[in-house]
């Protein structure tokens, strides 16, 4: 399935022409990414869904109140915002929304509001009236690995007098490519070593976790707690995109095997908006959904897991990524922990694309969500591993306001996993509870890697958990994948359960986990892991190394070290 701008096209009805304005450049795109090629102009009768961010009330004041609430020595520490208390930091000023809308109404074009604050606006209107409207030339782009079509445009202007109320209208200088799927290479298990179920009350990690990673291995490996979670209101979200679905008879064969202590009809719930789904045909079962469902209903032992699926009827030109979002920001009851194993390379987006979804997550941090992202699988080159002159950071594992996992392996002692994504932001700054170890490591590289990457940027991943030989079930066979889709999700089934326990003993959840995790109590609680690499771009990475590193971050969990931390 692509992710493309849908377009119809049909009449266009006759317009009346607005009084003209004093119009300003306001987006430039230089360079279209190599894996677009320009087809030619876009005809002028094709329908463009675009949306209209409106400039956000304020932000400087949501993000102090996110890092009150988030940094374990603030008196505020814990006492997550509401949905209106969020709302009211980010509902653009009257002034903002009566400028923007005027100049709409002015152009006979009728808008709609698409996010919970207001923030944002849809309007669909053909591709001359969008040239005429923007001072911009739309043209078709062509995504040449997988022939999808898109209708972009590398620069747009907008009314002088909107500056300050109107942030970017998108998508149109962004080029986000369509997600083709995870690359989840599935390696079947072969018929010498079937896998067996594993006694969850071992003390020590069985020999076979040297080659392939349960849950067993993971509750012997991090201390991970196999009794069933207690409070019914602690959720753990597992985003769904591109028609990966989670098949249920899987999972029942799953736990049979490597659960055999809880019941196999344990199973998870569904939501889905834009047009998502999720068959229960095995043949339909997916990779990547199969994974994420696996190790978290496998591994959060009794926590109420929900798989998001978002379908194809998505517009808002980042594959449903802001939707999904925008989705939760609606809810009064959004889960606690949401855990996403896909991603984008981050030049892939414009500045105010990548902040605007930034934002949308800091909303949801601030009202008790903890955000954890896969940091990629190329390494130094990206999402996956790709030819590149400069290092490529990933998104949404950039932005500072969500937790990015990388991956390991082994378990005597872990290594860093070689695929696993690391780096340094081109777009955001280094917030300031990284600034002290992300310093310290770039002291000990010296000028390795000089001029490769930015050194000022937010680094990345934060933590990481094991992500090589882990054992799924998928249309109905036994086999391994790899890949920080598979540190995900383990991950966030470990903050899963300790929000479980904070729940049970009347405290609140973790929310945004990056000032803790940054302190040293937080890092206290992680093993670190100082050895290997993350090659890419003809160069052998960044090392692993004491410390905070852009492969491993802080190191892998230790649960009982976590739950002093969190003062349990």
């Amino acid at each position: 399935m692509h992710f493309v701008f849908w377009v119809v096209c049909f009449a266009v009805a006759a317009y009346g022409k607005p009084e003209a304005r004093s119009m300003q450049v306001h987006s430039v795109r230089k360079v279209v990414p190599p894996s677009f090629r320009e087809v030619g102009p876009a005809p002028p009768n094709t329908m463009l869904h675009l949306r209209v961010a409106l400039v956000q009330g304020n932000i400087p004041g949501l993000e102090k109140a996110l890092l009150d609430v988030s940094t374990p020595d603030s008196p505020l520490y814990g006492q997550h915002l509401s949905k209106e208390e969020v709302e009211a930091f980010v509902a653009p000023k009257p002034e903002s929304v009566t400028a923007v809308s005027d100049w709409l109404e002015e152009n006979n074009i009728k808008a709609t509001k698409v996010s919970p604050a207001g923030d944002w606006l849809t309007i669909s209107i053909p591709v001359s009236k969008a040239s005429s409207l923007l001072n911009a030339e739309f043209s078709v782009f062509n995504h040449t690995p997988t022939g999808s079509m898109f209708v972009r445009t590398l620069s747009y202007s907008i009314p002088a007098d909107l500056q300050g109320h109107l942030d970017f209208v998108h998508p149109t200088t962004t080029f986000a490519q369509p997600f083709q799927g995870p690359v989840l290479d599935f390696v079947p298990a072969s018929i010498h070593r079937r896998p067996r179920a594993s006694n969850p009350t071992s003390e020590t990690i069985p020999a076979s976790c040297a080659s392939q990673i349960t849950p067993v291995c993971l509750q012997d490996l991090y201390g991970i707690p196999s009794g069933a979670a207690t409070v019914a209101e602690n959720k753990l979200a597992v985003s769904g995109f591109i028609e990966q679905f989670a098949n249920q008879q899987d999972l029942n064969t799953f736990l049979q095997t490597f659960r055999p202590d809880i019941p196999p009809s344990t199973t998870f719930s569904l939501q889905t908006l834009d047009g998502g789904q999720n068959p229960q045909d095995q043949t339909q079962a997916g990779i990547e959904a199969n994974l994420d469902t696996q190790y978290t209903v496998g591994v959060a032992t009794g926590v109420p897991t929900v798989f998001i699926s978002v379908g194809g009827d998505n517009q808002d030109g980042l594959s449903g990524f802001l939707d999904i979002i925008q989705f939760l920001l609606g809810e009064t009851d959004q889960p606690q922990v949401l855990t996403t194993s896909y991603g984008f390379n981050e030049p892939e987006l414009d500045a105010p694309t990548a902040n605007n979804l930034c934002t949308a997550y800091m909303q949801l941090g601030a009202r008790g969500t903890s955000i954890l992202f896969s940091s990629g699988d190329g390494g130094v080159s990206g999402t996956q591993a790709e030819e590149c002159d400069i290092f490529v950071p990933t998104m949404p594992s950039a932005c500072p306001f969500v937790t990015s996992v990388g991956a390991t392996a082994s378990i005597g002692p872990e290594v860093a996993a070689s695929f696993s994504s690391g780096g340094f932001s081109d777009i955001f700054p280094r917030p300031s509870y990284q600034e002290d170890v992300v310093s310290a490591y770039l002291d000990t590289i010296g000028d390795l890697n000089d001029g490769l990457f930015n050194r000022s940027g937010r680094a990345f991943p934060d933590i990481s958990a094991q992500g090589e030989n882990v054992e799924i079930v998928f249309q109905s066979e036994f086999g391994e994948v790899a890949g920080t889709s598979c540190s995900t999700p383990i991950m966030a089934s470990i903050i899963a359960l300790l929000n479980d326990e904070l729940a049970a003993a009347g405290k609140p959840p973790l929310g945004f986990l990056n000032p803790f995790l940054y302190s040293a109590t937080g890092r206290a609680a992680f093993t670190d892991v100082t050895s290997g690499n993350n090659p890419g771009c003809d160069t052998d990475g960044f090392p692993a190394g004491t410390g905070w590193d852009p492969v491993t971050g802080l190191g892998t969990p230790n649960f009982a070290a976590l739950r002093t931390a969190v003062g349990l």
